[in-house]
């Protein structure tokens, strides 16, 4: 029915905005299917750049699954990066990293913090907090890869000093130890 739909508005005009809603909920359909190589055709099909941007960033904004929000921020910053805002390239580019961060977790527990895929350093935290420390040391990896010579609101150093707060505390012992004696 899209593709109906797609060919039926080149044969007649339709208005941008139905255009651009078209092309949304096709896309998403496709990234709902796990269907990435036809998304992708689909974006590159679209002639207007500003249709195309459009599409995409609506389409994000509609919080997809991992993979589909995932897709959708790789494919902005490789081929909108000058036409977004700083703030909006900022979201975008934590959002990627967030979801690549998810991707590093096990399949099972990653709906207990895809709430936070927009916010890595806060999912970094709640996994120190739930004591996943394994998974952390993971996750920290991969943001110390994604985050070279990147800017998107936060840094190696302020990773590593979440780490070292949360160290602190582990180290911090609200009683004293008496010596036993027998």
């Amino acid at each position: 029915d899209y593709e109906l739909c797609e060919e039926w508005g080149h044969l007649y005009p339709v208005p941008r905005e139905d255009l651009i809603n078209l092309h949304r909920e096709h896309l998403l359909y496709l990234l709902e299917m796990g269907d990435m190589e036809k998304a992708l055709q689909l974006l590159q099909r679209i002639k207007d750049p500003g249709v195309c941007l459009a599409i995409s960033e609506q389409s994000l904004d509609q919080h997809p699954n991992l993979a589909a929000s995932h897709f959708l921020a790789d494919y902005l910053t490789a081929h909108f990066y000058a036409s977004l805002t700083t703030t909006r390239r900022n979201e975008i580019q934590a959002l990627y990293i967030g979801s690549k961060v998810l991707l590093t977790l096990p399949e099972l527990s990653r709906v207990n913090y895809f709430h936070l895929s927009s916010r890595p350093l806060l999912m970094l935290e709640q996994l120190l907090m739930n004591m996943k420390v394994d998974w952390v040391a993971v996750a920290v990896q991969t943001l110390h890869q994604l985050l070279a010579g990147q800017e998107i609101g936060f840094t190696v150093e302020d990773i590593d000093s979440l780490l070292s707060k949360y160290a602190e505390k582990a180290l911090n012992f609200p009683f004293t130890l008496k010596e036993r004696r027998s």
